[in-house]
């Protein structure tokens, strides 16, 4: 699914967010990736769906070469992403039913299919009361709990999450683990950066280490809960 050879990112003038990173993913892996703030983690994570272009090495992601990836090519690859933004990125003037159905939207699903779905997943996160709601009504909690609702909804072959559960609390982090650990078991590809080390230890699943910019540790695990 994913395949990352001697990639440095490099923004203007000389400020290097990754060296030299070499990482695969295979299809159906749910991995980890923690380290402290500026250690480079949205950096990868946004490499992977041409958020950024990487300044040097190769990446490729669901056998899309993203050097070479022309718009069309990037327009495909986010149909089959879903992303959960640390800054959240909802449509301010569309409410929140219709902010989680968007991706449905430009798969051509009908309104009335695409907004029964909509439902379920709110109500999945615990957000189905707020569905007439425009984002800017809700807490960063609930902004954070539609956000993962509208990564989730169009089944997409990979989902990265930065962050997923930054502003929640105990019980909701458990509940949206449990729905990335669904959809894993299902079949999907999930990345997920993470400060929590405490939700990492506990699903015991890979986990690659960022530092500076490097993986200084990739450690593969049984994974699962006991």
């Amino acid at each position: 699914m994913i395949n990352l050879a001697a990639v440095q990112k490099v923004y203007p003038p000389d400020q290097v967010a990754l060296r030299s990173v070499d990482l695969r993913i295979g299809d159906g892996d749910f991995v980890f990736v923690a380290g402290a703030s500026g250690a480079g983690k949205s950096t990868l994570l946004r490499l992977l769906f041409a958020a950024e272009r990487a300044s040097s090495g190769q990446v490729i992601v669901g056998g899309r070469n993203l050097a070479s990836i022309d718009s069309n090519g990037i327009a495909a690859l986010r149909r089959e992403i879903g992303v959960v933004f640390q800054d959240f990125k909802l449509l301010p003037r569309r409410s929140v039913i219709d902010n989680v159905a968007f991706g449905l939207e430009v798969q051509g699903v009908a309104r009335r299919e695409r907004l029964v779905m909509a439902r379920k997943m709110l109500a999945a996160v615990g957000l189905e009361d707020r569905a007439a709601a425009l984002p800017q009504m809700l807490s960063g909690g609930e902004q954070q709990r539609v956000a993962i609702a509208r990564a989730l909804i169009h089944r997409p072959k990979l989902i990265i999450a930065d962050e997923p559960t930054g502003n929640l609390d105990v019980a909701m982090t458990n509940t949206v683990f449990e729905l990335l650990l669904e959809a894993n078991a299902a079949g999907v590809t999930v990345l997920v950066a993470s400060h929590n080390l405490s939700i990492i230890e506990e699903l015991n699943l890979r986990t690659v280490v960022l530092d500076r910019g490097k993986i200084i540790g990739d450690f593969e695990r049984p994974g699962g809960r006991e």
